[in-house]
């Protein structure tokens, strides 16, 4: 079995989970919604990390694009048109970050990133007839596509749009990374010298796949206000990103599937762990993912295509 092909499985036993997860046990629509949300942040640094770069600061987009809709939803009511203005903030700041940074390699790029986030968790703190401060801003809930949905309808129907946009951005991020630009990542982390030499400019190589990040990450931070309905400055706080990078190293890089996995079983550990051991959900967390990190050298996605390999030769 091809590694397409078993990516194209596994993501579909996934999205079939999820599905019944959120049918079975309806409190975890929620906790489905948010962790797809997760993924599509992910999805972006996962591609950076192609590039042999880590951005520790990816929380700025997702903190864009969760108070573009916190900051529209008084003049807007449609939660489609809030989620794409979201998108598209995230988009036009990670092309003015991304001129400045990409300039920059390793332990530059991702400190560059990480400064770039903590100015902006300051200000969204300091800021507080603006921003609410850390109380942050309440969302009413808006129209989907035009209908007034309330309680369990709300949670199907995000759940529902964020299950689609997942698919979707993965499904173009697959093609991208097949796509010369993104055969061409792998090379600025490799050979750069010879990509130049090439007549390939490494900086826009990485350029382009860091405003295709910020885009990811400002539609997750656009779903997960839409989810909590709340906005804190905690969404753009440098903890924040380092939770996004542990999840793509959780569920690895070899694929787009990686990326939710991870952060799938990332939200589901964590909730059961904060539900069992209310006052040491945090260590339990981290003795369980550091486990599984420790047992899968290639994330979680190196498990499934193990495991399918294994099946195969079997078979």
């Amino acid at each position: 079995m091809t590694a397409d092909r078993i990516t194209a499985a596994g993501g579909a036993l996934l999205v079939v989970a999820l599905v019944a997860l959120a049918a079975f046990q309806p409190w975890l629509r929620f906790v489905s919604t948010l962790a797809l949300a997760t993924g599509l942040a992910v999805l972006g640094i996962m591609m950076l990390l192609r590039a042999g770069q880590v951005s520790f600061g990816h929380a700025l987009y997702v903190a864009a694009g969760a108070y573009t809709v916190a900051f529209l939803r008084p003049l807007q009511g449609e939660a489609l048109l809030l989620l794409l203005a979201g998108t598209l903030v995230a988009t036009g700041l990670g092309l003015l970050v991304g001129l400045f940074v990409a300039r920059y390699r390793d332990i530059f790029f991702g400190m560059l990133n990480l400064a770039f986030s903590m100015v902006a968790w300051s200000l969204l703190e300091k800021l507080y007839a603006l921003t609410r401060g850390t109380d942050g801003i309440r969302v009413a809930r808006p129209s989907l596509a035009g209908l007034p949905l309330e309680g369990g309808e709300w949670e199907w129907a995000l759940f529902a749009l964020a299950l689609l946009l997942s698919i979707l951005a993965a499904l173009l991020v697959a093609a991208y990374l097949r796509a010369p630009a993104g055969q061409a990542l792998g090379a600025v982390k490799t050979r750069e010298t010879r990509l130049e030499f090439a007549g390939i400019s490494a900086r826009r190589v990485l350029l382009q796949a860091y405003v295709i990040s910020a885009a990811l990450a400002g539609t997750g931070g656009g779903l997960t206000a839409l989810a909590t309905l709340h906005v804190t400055p905690l969404l753009a706080y440098w903890t924040h990103s380092g939770e996004l990078v542990f999840v793509a190293i959780l569920g690895g890089t070899g694929s787009v599937l990686g990326p939710f996995l991870g952060a799938v079983v990332f939200e589901l550990v964590r909730v059961h762990a904060a539900a069992a051991f209310p006052d040491a959900w945090q260590m339990i967390l981290g003795v369980v993912l550091l486990v599984i990190i420790l047992a899968a050298a290639r994330g979680l996605v190196g498990l499934v295509h193990d495991l399918a390999a294994r099946l195969g030769r079997a078979a």
